[in-house]
């Protein structure tokens, strides 16, 4: 099994939720331990946090223990495998929660084309645009 960290519209309520993370077991709420810059971005108004600790806020998601078969789909649905966007480890922790090494989705510089916000550590923003409404 694998903890996966997700802040944006893989989270409980979100378009990819059903998709992605149906039935998955749900850790809790968490944030990164350190900043992290996300912002929204993209024609599609996507969700996007780049893997510049130390810079930004420290992003609130929530925390679920996959399967690793599950990750395949997870990927999919983050483009995993299109330049410039990946999954990497990641440090969060809740309250009262030790510190977890998570999966966690980031996006290169090239994909903040525009950028629509400035450094958000909640995702709650409902123009994301997904994939079947392009």
């Amino acid at each position: 099994m694998m903890d996966v960290f997700v802040y944006g519209t893989l989270k409980q309520g979100f378009p990819f939720h059903p998709l992605g993370l149906s039935g998955a077991r749900f850790l809790g709420p968490v944030e990164t331990l350190e900043p992290y810059p996300m912002v929204i971005a993209g024609s599609f108004y996507g969700p996007m946090m780049l893997e510049r600790p130390g810079e930004g806020l420290r992003v609130r998601g929530e925390l679920y223990r996959v399967e690793p078969e599950r990750l395949a789909k997870l990927d999919e649905l983050e483009d995993v495998g299109k330049p410039g966007s990946y999954r990497t480890r990641i440090a969060v922790g809740g309250q009262g929660a030790d510190r977890v090494e998570a999966i966690g989705y980031m996006k290169s510089a090239e994909w903040l084309k525009p950028v629509h916000t400035g450094y958000l550590s909640d995702y709650q923003d409902r123009r994301f645009i997904p994939p079947w409404e392009r």
